[in-house]
């Protein structure tokens, strides 16, 4: 515990970091209290390993076999080149709202705003969708989780609504820990990543120790299975969902002690520490697994391979983990969201933002945005009840949607270079040389905006397969263009008014 007590003290009133955000033309509002491991905490428990690999195991091995592992240290080496791009930015512009932020001051600020939008929308449904991921594991535990019907399996019609009931509960625990001190947010987070990575080690450790066959089989394709780039495409979906969120470092850059010198270490740490254990995870599981072809482990993924080959009592503890990941997951991604709505609304570019904007001066936090994240995450589970299949598609669309925002940062950050302004010069709180990829900057950042625009295509591309299973709904194949559509029309829609009722003053 005494490793954990500097993040109960809260920084003096008028702090160094203080006075670098007033060059941004920010009072400081927001408590800056948090530590070097509590940044980390932030990206890491975004990405949480142990919920979006429990969670989605599954779909990865239906659509790819055992060959589908590849697709991790493919996206993990994708997403570091990103992660080193928002790295150095996160030394120059250390700002809540990272995403739209960045965007705004390396392009303009309607190209930054449609940045800023699209990455909140993906973000309020990445929180909803994190909490679904309950149902994976709670009735794998025990019977009385499953409060709906008596089939927990998530695809049906029972499965959908309790999920969406247990999702709906942690939102509840979630939005109130979000309107409470930053400390208590902090010690929460902490402690939960804590537990997370203990955790993960565990699970890895024990998986290999009841390895049924070779690393070999990593070579090996789904049985009847001919398309090994299709395969490859669609199974790179788990690992493209699992690598995400490691900005939030960055995000919580107004919060943290030091931040131009904490947060570039923390983004790519969070995003190291996430994709070795989460490597490590799968290839356990692939090794560990009782069958490779009864079909389970395409429906039920890691739980199954848990309970089989640990036995129900070791298995139903290691599950009670990711049940703790699950939830510092969704509060961490519900925080990343209320950080982007303040910051967006401190400009004046939402609707309400005069009390989007407002932080409580007791808390240090900013409870509006919390409701609203909370809120509308719920109303999205809703749909659950009504067609699994929809949220699915939405759920995947959002991963399409963060991955677009990543690219409108890395796009116009190779042009500032290209032009040769960036990156600038400078000094951290400590003195020492802000992060920088020195010579390496623009093939880097070419690298990374490929990968970026190669993967939301990828993403979007409308497979009747991964959408629309099912058949007979063209619109859930082509959901995620159409939901993308939607999201810029009504942000275009928003932008025209602003502007119009802005020149009418």
């Amino acid at each position: 515990m005494t490793s954990t007590a500097p993040d109960l003290r809260p920084e003096p009133p008028h702090s160094p970091d203080d006075r670098s955000l007033t060059e941004f033309g920010y009072p400081q509002e927001l408590h800056r209290s948090l530590s070097r491991y509590a940044s980390f905490a932030a990206g890491f428990s975004f990405i949480s390993v142990l919920t979006t690999v429990f969670q989605f195991f599954a779909f990865g091995y239906a659509f790819g076999g055992p060959v589908f592992f590849w697709t991790w240290p493919a996206v993990f080496v994708g997403q570091l080149l990103v992660a080193a791009c928002f790295a150095e930015l996160a030394a120059r512009y250390p700002i809540s709202g990272s995403i739209y932020q960045w965007s705004t001051r390396l392009s303009n600020r309607t190209f930054g705003w449609f940045a800023g939008w699209i990455m909140v929308i993906g973000q309020i449904v990445v929180v909803a969708a994190a909490a679904l991921a309950l149902q994976m594991v709670l009735p794998a535990i025990w019977s009385g989780f499953q409060l709906v019907g008596g089939d927990p399996t998530p695809t049906s019609p029972t499965g959908a609504a309790n999920a969406a009931v247990l999702g709906v509960l942690l939102l509840v625990l979630t939005t109130f820990v979000n309107v409470l001190d930053n400390r208590v947010l902090s010690v929460v987070n902490r402690v939960g990543v804590t537990a997370e990575i203990i955790g993960a080690v565990l699970i890895v450790v024990l998986l290999f120790t009841h390895s049924e066959r070779s690393p070999g089989i990593t070579f090996h394709m789904a049985e009847g299975s001919t398309d090994l780039l299709g395969a490859l495409l669609v199974g790179s979906f788990m690992a493209a969902y699992v690598m995400i969120g490691f900005d939030s470092a960055g995000e919580m850059s107004e919060e943290t002690r030091h931040p131009r010198r904490t947060a570039p270490r923390t983004i790519l740490t969070a995003l190291g520490a996430a994709g070795l254990l989460g490597g490590l995870l799968v290839l356990g599981g692939l090794l560990a697994a009782p069958s490779l072809t009864d079909g389970r482990l395409g429906v039920d993924g890691l739980s199954y391979v848990l309970t089989s080959s640990l036995g129900d009592g070791v298995g139903r503890f290691l599950l009670a983990d990711v049940v703790v990941a699950i939830t510092v997951a969704t509060l961490a991604i519900q925080t990343s969201a209320c950080r982007m709505l303040f910051s967006m609304a401190r400009d004046g570019q939402l609707p309400f933002a005069g009390r989007l904007a407002k932080v409580n001066p007791r808390t240090g936090m900013p409870t509006a945005p919390a409701l609203v994240v909370g809120v509308l995450a719920a109303a999205l589970l809703l749909l659950n009840f009504a067609s699994p299949e929809a949220f699915l598609a939405i759920g995947t669309t959002c991963i399409v949607m963060l991955y677009l925002a990543y690219a409108m940062v890395t796009g116009p950050l190779l042009i500032r270079r290209l032009k040769g302004g960036f990156p600038s010069a400078g000094t951290d709180e400590t003195g020492e040389p802000l992060f920088s990829l020195g010579r390496w900057g623009v093939p880097v950042n070419a690298l990374a905006l490929l990968y970026g625009l190669f993967m939301t295509v990828n993403l979007a591309w409308p497979r009747a397969a991964v959408y629309d299973p099912a058949g007979g709904h063209w619109w859930f194949q082509w959901f995620t263009v159409l939901f993308l559509l939607v999201t810029v029309t009504a942000g275009l829609a928003h932008r025209l008014t602003h502007r119009h009722r802005t020149r009418s003053r």
